[in-house]
């Protein structure tokens, strides 16, 4: 016992020396199978025991449910994770084309990925612990984020904003948003920084290859362990450098570092390039929530990881674009010519041509007037405000 003991400690000695980091190091985490693990209108974190008020795309452990334990996803059957030891969950907002009669169109998710980024930081990084719950975005948001259209992640460097579409195409010569573009009138905003990113929906063809329309999204990486797991309003906020050299980024006192994860959503929207015109300056794509203008995009994460697993990978694997499953401490992989996949727990029609958004969501943003779009969103935010995902 007492052996036991003092290897615990030196264990537990060399997880803290490895786990701050001088520089930062990633790994993809990859997903395979037919689609996503399940996709309609189900949010334990916003919406926990009914139906959400739209429809997500989910992915990863099967034990994903309209109400979850903490422990719950620790139990799943299989996880879409090529990496078994991951059965957390990862969604986001499904989207639709609006055609030209009205009638929406299901946009078929094309792949997702997960970066777990390990930012240079003073911190010890820590697993996630089991049954975090996160919440990223303004599911209210119609207009351009107050931070602007370039991503800050870092609270030393101005207002987070950690939400963008990008739009891989073949050549930028006529930009994805209008140069001109408030961003209140039919179309997104310009990431100053990069041609192929913005705020908001772009009014081009993505036509990069293999890289159709993408939702980027970015998790902060500090937890308070005195608010608790399900306070997703209170419970994480992005690291600062202020104070700090070489651009380390560390938390608040007390709080944990943990992962920085960013989800990459691509969603096959060359299938629809024939049915609009782009360059008009709008654009015909619109979120499960009825958002026409793309500024709502948010995501949600509960966390199903072995603690023990995911402080290797944290430790010692910098396997980047190769992915989480290159790492030799990533433990037993899935069969990627298998699929993982639940049922729709909310059964109803989300996919084809649909005479309304599931949820009955009326479309809104761009200054859109109709009386019951108004007084719809005016509920959603009421709604926001009392915990509800909108």
């Amino acid at each position: 016992m007492q052996f036991k003991a003092v290897f615990a400690l030196a264990s537990t000695a060399f997880f803290a020396s490895a786990s701050a980091k001088d520089a930062r190091t990633f790994a993809v985490n990859h997903f395979y199978g037919n689609g996503a693990l399940t996709m309609g209108r189900m949010d334990p974190i916003m919406d926990p025991g009914r139906p959400a008020t739209h429809s997500h795309a989910i992915q990863g452990g099967s034990n994903f449910n309209l109400s979850m334990t903490d422990d719950a996803l620790m139990d799943s059957n299989c996880t879409s994770s090529i990496v078994d030891a991951d059965k957390s969950n990862y969604w986001t907002p499904s989207l639709y084309f609006q055609a030209n009669n009205g009638s929406f169109l299901s946009v078929p998710m094309f792949y997702m990925n997960v970066y777990y980024f390990f930012e240079a930081t003073d911190d010890e990084i820590k697993p996630f612990p089991t049954g975090l719950r996160m919440f990223v975005g303004n599911s209210s948001l119609r207009t351009p984020p107050p931070g602007g259209a370039a991503n800050v992640l870092d609270t030393n460097q101005g207002p987070i904003q950690p939400i963008q579409f990008t739009c891989p195409r073949s050549n930028y010569d006529i930009p994805s948003y209008p140069e001109d573009s408030d961003g209140l009138h039919g179309v997104g905003i310009q990431d100053p920084n990069n041609a192929g990113a913005g705020a908001g929906f772009p009014h081009m063809n993505c036509d990069g290859y293999a890289s159709p329309l993408r939702a980027d999204i970015h998790f902060p990486s500090c937890y308070n362990p005195e608010v608790g797991l399900h306070d997703y309003k209170n419970n994480m906020v992005f690291p600062s450098s202020k104070g700090t050299t070489g651009g380390k980024a560390n938390c608040p006192p007390g709080w944990i570092h943990v992962p920085h994860i960013f989800y990459e959503v691509y969603w096959n929207t060359p299938l629809f390039a024939d049915m609009w015109t782009e360059g008009t300056g709008s654009q015909p794509f619109i979120l499960s929530n009825g958002d026409r203008t793309g500024y709502s995009l948010h995501g949600d994460f509960i966390s199903g990881w072995d603690e023990d697993v995911l402080q290797k990978i944290i430790n010692n694997c910098d396997a980047q674009q190769s992915g989480i499953e290159k790492c030799a401490d990533a433990g037993f992989l899935n069969d990627v010519s298998t699929s993982c996949n639940i049922p729709n727990l909310v059964p109803e029609q989300i996919d084809g041509v649909l005479d309304k958004l599931p949820g009955n969501n009326p479309p809104t943003g761009w200054g859109q007037d109709e009386p019951a779009a108004k007084q719809k969103i005016k509920r959603h935010i009421r709604g926001h405000a009392r915990g509800r995902h909108v």
